[in-house]
Order: C-alpha cells, then sequence, then structure tokens
C-alpha cells in the first residue's frame, strides 16, 4: 500500500477495534485520550498520558486499544468529563469519581490536593486588568504552557477513586475546564473545585475542594473552555401569568470577551444580549462562546480569529452576535478549541 493510501485511510472514520462486544453507550475524548462508556455502565479509555488520565493504575501512561478501568467495574457511569489532566465521572445514581491531576482541589479535597497548581502563582496573569486583549491573549496563554511543563511534578491520582466529601450529595451533571471541575447538583447547587486563576470557580470562597458558586437562580446546564464558564439558569416567573425563562450567566477569563458581557469576570453575572432569547444550550471554545436558543437560533461571540465565530469574518465580538444558518434551526452546537461543529434540521 502505498504512503498516498495509508493517509487516506487514517483520514477517514473507521470503527474502533476492541470495542466488538460493548454496547456503547456514550463517548468522549480530550486532546490525548478516548472514552467509551457502555450501555452497562461500564467504562473503556484508549490514549497516550501521563498524567493518569486513563485510570489503569500507576505508572500506566498508554493504551493503544480500549481497555476497561477495572477500579469503576460495579458502577454504572453514565457521563465522563475530561479536563487537560483529570477526569470525573458520574453515576446513576449520582455518586461522583475523579482520577488524574490532583492539584487545587479539582478532583475534591485529597490529602495531595493542598499543593497549589504553578498557574495560580503568575503574577503577570494576575495583572492582566491594565493590558490590551491581545496582549492579555498572548501572556495568558503563554503562562499556562509554561505552567502545564511545571505541573509535571504535581499530585496524580492514577485510579478513579469516589469523591467522598460528595457521598450526601446527588450530582446530575459534570463539567471540566482545563484545570477546574464544576458540578450540578439534584438540590440546584453548583460546585466548583480547582484552579481559579482566571475567576473561573465563580465563588468568594477559595478553599480547596468542592463549594457552591455564588449564583442566584436555579442551573439547568453549565460548560467550561480554557478559563471560562458558562451556566444556563431558570429565572423565576416576574409577576402574575408570567413564566419562568432561562437565562444565561458567565464568569472567568474574559481575555477575549468570551464571557459575553461587561463587569466582573470571577463573579458569575447574566449576560444581557440573550435575556429574551432562552439559551437552552451552551459550549465553550478556547476563547469563544456559543448558544443555541429554544427556536433553534445560533448565537457567538469572544474571539473571531480564523473565521471560528461562524459570522463571515475574524473579528472578535463582545457581546452575542446572531449566526446565520439558512434554512435549518441547530439542534446542538460544539465548541473545540478554535473551531465549531453544529447538528442541523430543517425548518
Amino acid at each position: 500500500m502505498s504512503i498516498t493510501s495509508l493517509i487516506q485511510l487514517w483520514n477517514e472514520p473507521k470503527r474502533v477495534e476492541g470495542l466488538t462486544n460493548v454496547k456503547v453507550h456514550a463517548a468522549f475524548a480530550s486532546g490525548v485520550i478516548s472514552v467509551a462508556v457502555g450501555d452497562d455502565g461500564s467504562v473503556w479509555t484508549w490514549g497516550r498520558s501521563k498524567r493518569g488520565q486513563l485510570g489503569h493504575g500507576k505508572g500506566i501512561t498508554e493504551a493503544l486499544m480500549p481497555s476497561k478501568v477495572e477500579a469503576l467495574s460495579g458502577e454504572d457511569i453514565t457521563k465522563v468529563s475530561l479536563g487537560w489532566g483529570h477526569a470525573l465521572a458520574q453515576t446513576s445514581d449520582g455518586k461522583l469519581f475523579g482520577w488524574g491531576y490532583s492539584a487545587d482541589g479539582r478532583l475534591g479535597r485529597l490529602r495531595e490536593t493542598v499543593k497549589s497548581s504553578p498557574l495560580d502563582s503568575s503574577p503577570e496573569l494576575h495583572g492582566r486588568h491594565v493590558m490590551t486583549p491581545a496582549e492579555s491573549q498572548e501572556i495568558a496563554e503563554k503562562l499556562v504552557l509554561e505552567s502545564m511543563e511545571k505541573e509535571k511534578d504535581m499530585p496524580i491520582v492514577w485510579e478513579p477513586h469516589l469523591i467522598e466529601e460528595l457521598q450526601p450529595v446527588i450530582v446530575t451533571d459534570i463539567t471540566c475546564g482545563l484545570d477546574h471541575s464544576l458540578l450540578i447538583c439534584r438540590d440546584s447547587t453548583m460546585l466548583t473545585g480547582g484552579s481559579n486563576v482566571y475567576g473561573q470557580l465563580g465563588r468568594e470562597n477559595q478553599d480547596l475542594g468542592f463549594y457552591p458558586v455564588d449564583i442566584i437562580f436555579r442551573p439547568l446546564s453549565v460548560a467550561s473552555g480554557l478559563g471560562h464558564c458558562l451556566a444556563i439558569c431558570e429565572m423565576p416567573a416576574q409577576g402574575k401569568g408570567n413564566n419562568s425563562r432561562n437565562v444565561l450567566f458567565s464568569w472567568g477569563w474574559n481575555g477575549s470577551s468570551q464571557l459575553g458581557r461587561p463587569g466582573s469576570e470571577s463573579k458569575p453575572l447574566m449576560v444581557e444580549d440573550l435575556i429574551k432569547n432562552n439559551p437552552t444550550m451552551v459550549s465553550c471554545g478556547r476563547v469563544h462562546s456559543l448558544a443555541v436558543t429554544g427556536d433553534g437560533e445560533l448565537w457567538s461571540w469572544g474571539c473571531g480569529k480564523n473565521g471560528r465565530l461562524g459570522l463571515g469574518s475574524s473579528v472578535d465580538e463582545p457581546e452575542p452576535a446572531f449566526v446565520h444558518t439558512g434554512d435549518f434551526k441547530v439542534v446542538q452546537a460544539v465548541a473545540g478549541f478554535d473551531h465549531n461543529l453544529i447538528l442541523v434540521a430543517e425548518l
């Protein structure tokens, strides 16, 4: 077979070998590993990670084929979320498991998490407010890369463990940012843990571990990027005859206007421009954001470099801008680091 034929073969979707006897219920991925969840709640991982994200035991950094995560055997896993160096998995009965990098309390209050990430000790980044957006983004990205190298010596949890501090709580949704974690609980509480260098925890309480976000409405769903977060919340009905509606809150890094609103970065605040649009789905890229409304409209904002906002230009948008999708309504929108995919249906 020629080199050209091999390249074409690799560039085409192929069935993943090693999962023949697994009825895959869901799949998840990061930049270095892939995860499949079977309909029996089993978890299978493959890829290469030096940070324990495979979950196969101490020192195991590579799996060429999907391998069952034995530490989760017997658990009915419904969702897995992956950060740069850590992972979370929730069960059908609301338990939470975590593994990988454990610094800053991103996996809860473990013995090892008293150690802070190098990302939290970057004075240049904390002074970003006096810089232009372009300077802020360049310096912040440089510091992230440098700190990733320093984090090589940070504590690692090599196998999934039950996050015991949350045992009285029933977890209903999870998401991992680069180096932080967000949870939604059945009692409508949103919890965060991990690095707060961008204000991405959204809370005054700076203790390590999972603590409530300072948000005033009931959270319905949450998304996180490199350093910013978006949450769809339910706003109660205002007065007689009115119905409750969905509104969007944002907080964290705003170097490219990815929060979509002015004001405090470390405090969750409402994105006023979408208050009448009933957002139902959100997704965070590295420095841009997407929202889908109940009417199937798509809105984007933040960094517009390389056309990632879908607006026909590479200009940054400080506020949500409507993305024209022709004779289609948007069913789902997912942001990668610097690109997007949308699933549409005919009107």
